[in-house]
């Protein structure tokens, strides 16, 4: 099995691929102001906690954030490291980016995804658990926000997985720079800046960084889609092309959002946790697009934020809106809970309850 690197840009002369993307970028350094730019968003956080792999990206999250907090009040700043256990090396690469954030007077927590790893979509399991295991460690600290180092290639990247799959606007749009889960921020200060750009960024503080041989394993979807990238760039589906597509893609999923809100702060709902009722007569001559959202919104008040499958998402709104147009009764479940319409046009939505053995409810 092929090991991890450490490129160490202090003590010898950077690998070639390196310097190839440092030519390419243009850009080695950040000035004060541009950092504070970054940053700009997120200065009444009371305290951050920056997710740090080790590779080029995070570190040059966690060089720029302390860049970012000398010399002026800025929110409290921690460091953390997940180790997935799925490779020999992942315990000492932790450590050594606990003794990185040492040096940058940062407090940093390993945190280990313990128990049985699965055998079958490894890439997204993990993604998940490094997931949970931040935001459940930022709850323990009180750090009101997650920060990554996804960056603009990571962004069109993530556009074009998505096109690939079929995904609606809200998909193409990308990564929001900002989100929420579980009362907790996921911010992503990055998305502007390329891969090139951080990675010449460590090369010019001459700071070390570690290499996963993993970004490059075909057996897994991202590494593929890399080399895909590189085939489609050369047809005119580049990095630029990707970005101006999931930035119109952003845009016209906010204006659906403002409709598909307006509409539904119209129907005079009964709203409580647990719980929407409303006669949904309004509905019925609006676009399909705004229909989806307006039950995609009511899900997540009652389910939280637990993202549903738009394939399934989409047929229950289908069904719901015939029988909303023919004025038939209608009930089914989705994500744990159930809706049901009355003939007189009323949507109740509520959690499902335990099932029993034996039971099923059918559209």
């Amino acid at each position: 099995m092929e090991r991890s690197r450490v490129i160490s840009v202090a003590h010898k002369r950077p690998p070639v691929a390196v310097k190839a993307l440092d030519r390419a970028s243009g850009k080695a350094r950040f000035s004060t102001i541009e950092i504070a730019e970054i940053f700009r968003p997120w200065e009444t956080a009371r305290s951050i906690l920056l997710a740090v792999s080790g590779g080029p990206d995070s570190v040059a999250l966690m060089l720029l954030a302390a860049e970012w907090l000398r010399g002026r009040a800025a929110p409290a700043l921690s460091v953390a490291t997940v180790d997935h256990g799925l490779r020999t090396e992942s315990r000492q690469e932790a450590e050594m980016v606990a003794r990185w954030a040492g040096a940058l007077l940062l407090p940093h927590t390993a945190l280990v995804w313990q128990g049985a790893k699965p055998r079958s979509r490894l890439q997204e399991r993990a993604r998940e658990a490094r997931y949970n295991l931040l935001f459940e460690h930022a709850a323990r600290i009180g750090a009101g926000h997650v920060m990554t180092a996804h960056h603009a290639d990571d962004q069109a990247e993530t556009v074009l997985f998505r096109l690939l799959r079929g995904s609606g606007i809200s998909g193409l749009s990308g990564m929001a720079s900002s989100s929420r889960r579980n009362g907790i921020v996921l911010a992503r200060p990055l998305l502007s800046c390329t891969k090139a750009e951080l990675a010449a960024f460590c090369e010019a503080k001459g700071h070390p960084f570690i290499v996963d041989p993993s970004n490059n394993d075909p057996s897994y979807a991202r590494a593929r889609l890399r080399r895909l990238s590189c085939l489609l760039a050369e047809e005119g589906l580049d990095r630029k092309t990707l970005l101006r597509l999931g930035y119109r893609a952003a845009r016209a999923d906010a204006a659906l959002e403002v409709q598909a809100r307006a509409v539904a702060a119209r129907l005079g709902a009964e709203r409580r946790p647990g719980m929407f009722k409303a006669n949904i007569s309004a509905l019925v001559h609006e676009p399909e697009e705004i229909f989806l959202r307006f039950l995609s919104d009511e899900l997540k008040l009652i389910r939280g934020d637990r993202p549903l499958r738009l394939d399934r998402l989409e047929a229950v709104a289908h069904g719901l809106s015939e029988a909303l147009h023919t004025g038939k009764a209608f009930k089914t479940t989705l994500g744990g809970s159930i809706l049901r319409l009355e003939r007189d046009r009323t949507l109740i939505i509520k959690p499902e309850g335990p099932r029993k053995r034996g039971r099923k409810i059918q559209p």
